[in-house]
Parts: structure tokens; sequence; C-alpha cells
């Protein structure tokens, strides 16, 4: 993964842009950008680094994110296999906090809306019925061709988003984007290769070496960027790998852990707790149950 480049929304003559993806795979480089942007993933599977969040995603995943948030959804490697045949789709909208002039959102009526818009700062996802409503809603929106209609349509989807509350925050309440574009490509190397030999046993001194810092600085360097110790990175990378395979239900739980990297049950037990506040068979029924 590439150090997370600013990346610029072509410019256009309406004031928020609605796209239809369909790729081989999802944009693979880590970038942010001064839009907000909503995005339903329609086909695929993969994992998704927004922030300093890492989670799998599938169909229906629906993400909410403010503007310089780094972010990127790393489809599954069969993606990147020209003969796959798979294919990914999602529907993305991009607007600017003043796509409605500089103080439309600082009205009395737009209360509520400039909360959501200022709670996607940190990363919104959204669960359950608002999931459903919302696809349904940018699936009519990239049908509609007049413009007022859509910035009706857009506007009512904001109001509906911004009154539910079966939302959840993607990043930790104290998260930054400390990365600059001048950023060297070290962290690029390093997340190359955590998610190609996760489910091996990773030495600090070779992850040191490839950055070309010894192990201290580069613990201290990686907390930095990506507010959180190496061996918390590696260990969600490994967790969201496992709750990816907890939701295809193909392996139990004890292939579940050598395939995602733990030498014991207990320890993937205890990691996966940690990390997702719930266990395997309690994640399997909460997703379920979504």
């Amino acid at each position: 993964m590439r150090p997370p480049l600013r990346k610029d929304i072509e410019p256009v003559a309406a004031s928020f842009i609605v796209k239809e993806l369909t790729e081989p795979n999802f944009d693979p480089n880590w970038h942010f950008h001064p839009h907000y942007q909503l995005f339903l993933v329609e086909e695929g599977t993969g994992m998704r680094f927004i922030g300093d969040s890492i989670k799998p995603f599938g169909p229906g995943d629906l993400v909410f994110l403010g503007p310089n948030l780094p972010h990127l959804w790393r489809s599954d490697q069969a993606y990147f296999d020209k003969f796959s045949g798979l294919i990914t789709k999602g529907i993305v909208v991009y607007f600017a906090e003043d796509f409605l002039g500089s103080d439309f959102f600082n009205k009395q009526e737009m209360t509520l809306v400039r909360q959501l818009l200022h709670n996607a700062r940190q990363g919104l996802e959204w669960t359950g019925e608002t999931r459903r409503q919302t696809e349904r809603s940018l699936r009519n929106l990239t049908k509609q061709t007049a413009d007022f209609e859509r910035v009706l349509s857009l506007l009512s989807l904001l109001n509906t988003l911004s009154h539910a509350s079966d939302y959840r925050f993607l990043t930790s309440s104290g998260y930054t984007n400390t990365v600059k574009p001048s950023e060297t490509d070290r962290m690029q190397l390093v997340h190359d290769y955590v998610l190609e030999h996760f489910p091996d046993d990773l030495s600090l001194d070779t992850i040191a070496d490839l950055a070309g810092m010894t192990p201290p600085a580069f613990c201290r360097y990686f907390k930095t960027r990506a507010n959180k110790t190496f061996s918390e990175f590696v260990s969600e990378v490994r967790i969201g790998h496992a709750c990816k395979l907890l939701m295809i239900g193909k392996l139990n739980i004890t292939q579940i852990s050598l395939e995602s990297g733990f030498r014991t049950l207990s320890n993937f037990n205890r990691q996966f707790k940690d990390i997702t506040g719930q266990t395997p068979s309690t994640y399997v029924k909460t997703y379920r149950e979504l």
C-alpha cells in the first residue's frame, strides 16, 4: 500500500459527482482528497483501510468519509488475476463542503446534517435498515438525469443519514492524518509486505530492515503514522481476515485461526474479542442478523 497521496477529483460543472464503478478491482492507491465521499460496495470483497481502521468489506458495505481522510478498498488478490472473470462494482458520491454555497450548512435547518458532516471526518458506516434504504436511494440517484432532482435527492439522503442511529465511527477519536504527499514509500513497502505475509511469523527485524530503519526507530515511526503500534496493526489485519473467513462460513474456527496467522486458538480468541468486542461465534451471529 502506498503512502496516501492527495487525490484531486476531476472538475465538473455540476455541484456534486455520482459515479457507478465497474472495474476488475477497486482503486489500489492509498489516498485522500478534500471532498466528502459516500461509497457503497455492490460487488466485490477485500479489506478496507480508512484512517486507522482495518475491516473486511463485501457487497452492501456503506461508508461516509470526511475530507482528507486516507482510505483504500483493497480487493482480494483473486480480483487482480486477469483470468478470474471477477469484477467489482460500487456507487460513489463526491461533494465539497460548500457545494451549495459557503453558508448553506450553517443554517438552523441544517443542524443535524452539519453534525453528520462533522462526524464523517472520523468516518462512518451504517448497518440494518438505514444501509438498505441508502442502497436504494443511491441506485435511484444514479438513474436521475434532472439536475435539480439530483440535488434534492442527495439532500434527502443526507437528511435520512443524519437522523439514523444505526451507525458506527470508523477511526479512533484521536486519529488525524499526519501523512504528507512528500512522504517516502516506506509505508507502501511495509503494508504490502504485511498483507502478503500476515499468515506467517513476521519478524520485526525484517520489517524494519525493509523500511531502512532500526527496529526501535521503525516502531516509533510506524506508531506516529498509523496511530497504533506495528503489532496492533498486524493483529488487526489478521483479525480482519478472520472476520472475512467467518462471514464466508466454509471453515471452522480452528481452521480460521491458523489461516489468519495465529498459532494457538486461545490467542486467536483473545485477540478477536479485544479487537471486535465479540467472540467469533457471536460475531457470526451478529453478521447474519444485519
